[in-house]
């Protein structure tokens, strides 16, 4: 049988339902941060969230198959933006690390609704049954393991003294930075998160940091 060939408008096509299809997951994603943020999960429903991106809720499930799966989706997405400017680069030193934990929560304060989400689905995610349960207990442990690495190469580099405890200084910041963004979440106009968070991280390394560093 001859070749059926592909015309270039077939293909134009295909590339236009493409992008279409791309565009529709994004603004459901999008739409499904605000709910979460608004309500957490139990409350949000899919019919309201298919609703408010003018779609029918068969075509939101044809992207994600539940909102379970909707949940972690967003939630991949967020950490995927999160390793990118955190761990895309090895940092040179301790200092520059803290310096990208700074640059982190400054990019955190243009995406408010990224981070009322996060708080409000951490306090919901304490209980065993909720669907991220095990992704946020899986994801503290990762990031305090990256935390307390670059700690100890610090260390052992002579830049922070030796002897001092690495995961619980971790274990602080990492509370320090979330309790923070629960304040900041609350009510924006309350402080500059970037410089409160800037300074403990300042005063923090100071206590650690090597005589004569």
């Amino acid at each position: 049988m001859p070749e059926k060939k592909v015309t270039a408008t077939a293909r134009s096509a295909g590339r236009g339902s493409y992008a279409v299809g791309d565009a529709r997951r994004r603004l459901i994603l999008d739409t499904a941060v605000d709910h979460f943020g608004k309500w957490g999960f139990h409350a949000s429903s899919l019919a309201r969230i298919a609703h408010d991106c003018g779609i029918t809720q068969g075509g939101l499930l044809h992207h994600f198959r539940s909102k379970e799966d909707l949940l972690l989706s967003v939630l991949a997405q967020s950490e995927e933006h999160d390793v990118e400017r955190l761990f895309g680069t090895e940092p040179e030193s301790y200092a520059a690390f803290l310096d990208a934990l700074v640059r982190l929560i400054e990019d955190n304060t243009r995406r408010p609704g990224i981070v009322r989400m996060f708080n409000v689905l951490v306090g919901e995610s304490g209980n065993v049954g909720h669907p991220a349960h095990a992704y946020f207990k899986e994801r503290y442990a990762r990031v305090l393991a990256h935390s307390v690495e670059r700690l100890e190469d610090a260390v052992r580099r002579g830049e922070l003294r030796p002897g001092i405890d690495c995961r619980g200084i971790a274990q602080e910041y990492l509370a320090v930075m979330d309790g923070l963004q629960i304040q900041w979440a609350l009510d924006p106009d309350s402080m500059d998160m970037p410089a409160r968070v800037r300074d403990y991280l300042q005063r923090q390394y100071a206590a650690i940091r090597a005589a004569g560093e």
